[in-house]
């Protein structure tokens, strides 16, 4: 069955043709530069026979050639019978456009990316009649983008780098980059990446953690009572959206620093306490009650920052 996550891994090239572009170079794979990106009809199926379809499928233009196709397949596990599969789409491919086809392959776990990057061959030992040599994006390959600057400079890259990398260690500092760089950019891309990461990330804990740091993140307009406003607000238990919003809403009218750091204090112990939560980290009554009584917001930034991989609570606290 078709899944959330394996359709936003080939889905994104729809949304931002040009990725592949970006990718490959960063992934270590040189490829001409697009002057051109055609989407093609995905359905390679024969008048009678077995339906096959690719899941997604561009026609690339080059300026020293006729340019080549890009199929794509999205890999959550290895499969053998993929091997039949993709030798035939890129047979027909080739039988139908008269152009070099390229498969290229989406994996979201090493082992099934190790396992597409094997040549496939067909025939005799002694002899090979068809090879296919597919080209492979995962979390080997692709950047593990963990600084908001750098995600915010290629927000779709960002995102297909926190899909590819989804069982990797590092991905709550992954999506904490990726969160921060949507809430700097705004508007519309806020909105449609921000859901398209959740859609991608499928039904694991790694979701929720993305909802609550989107949620964390304040709003451009406070105030305004808009869609994403009102989402971030839900993203919270009732108590820590009203001491959230309470410490923000008395700085911005009583314009008083200290009651906004509090608020900002508060808000972030919050953060901490939520993220070892989702991580299933015990947190002892008296780590608890360490965090939730700070108001060093400096300390609290750097508590905020080991949260994303500390194994125990005290690793907190260690001194620097």
């Amino acid at each position: 069955m078709v899944s959330s996550p394996h359709e936003a891994m080939h889905q994104i090239f729809r949304e931002d043709p040009e990725l592949f572009a970006r990718a490959l170079p960063r992934a270590g794979i040189p490829f001409p530069k697009p002057t051109s990106i055609q989407f093609l009809d995905t359905d390679l199926a024969e008048i009678k026979p077995v339906e096959r379809r690719v899941d997604t499928l561009l026609r690339i233009s080059t300026a020293d050639n006729d340019g080549y196709l890009l199929a794509f397949e999205s890999q959550g596990q290895p499969d053998e019978k993929k091997h039949s599969s993709w030798t035939y789409y890129l047979a027909y491919l080739y039988a139908k456009y008269k152009v070099p086809p390229i498969l290229l392959v989406l994996c979201r776990d090493k082992n099934t990316a190790s396992w597409a990057a094997n040549p496939i061959r067909i025939g005799l030992p002694a002899h090979t009649s068809i090879a296919v040599f597919p080209l492979v994006l995962g979390p080997d390959n692709l950047p593990t983008i963990i600084d908001p600057d750098e995600a915010e400079q290629d927000i779709p890259l960002a995102v297909l780098s926190a899909l590819a990398h989804a069982k990797d260690p590092a991905l709550p500092a992954i999506l904490d980059a990726l969160a921060t760089a949507l809430a700097n950019v705004g508007g519309n891309a806020l909105d449609d990446w921000a859901e398209y990461t959740e859609i991608g990330l499928g039904d694991t804990p790694a979701r929720a953690l993305w909802r609550n740091l989107v949620a964390m993140r304040p709003s451009r307009f406070p105030g305004s009572g808009t869609i994403v406003e009102e989402y971030r607000i839900k993203g919270f238990t009732q108590g820590e959206a009203e001491g959230k919003a309470k410490g923000e809403a008395e700085g911005r009218a009583k314009g008083e620093a200290e009651g906004k750091a509090k608020g900002e204090a508060e808000g972030r112990a919050q953060d901490i306490l939520r993220i070892l939560d989702l991580r299933g980290i015990d947190i002892p009554e008296a780590a608890r009650e360490r965090i939730s009584g700070c108001t060093d917001l400096d300390m609290l930034g750097t508590w905020f920052d080991r949260s994303l991989t500390a194994a125990d609570a005290d690793e907190l606290f260690a001194e620097m």
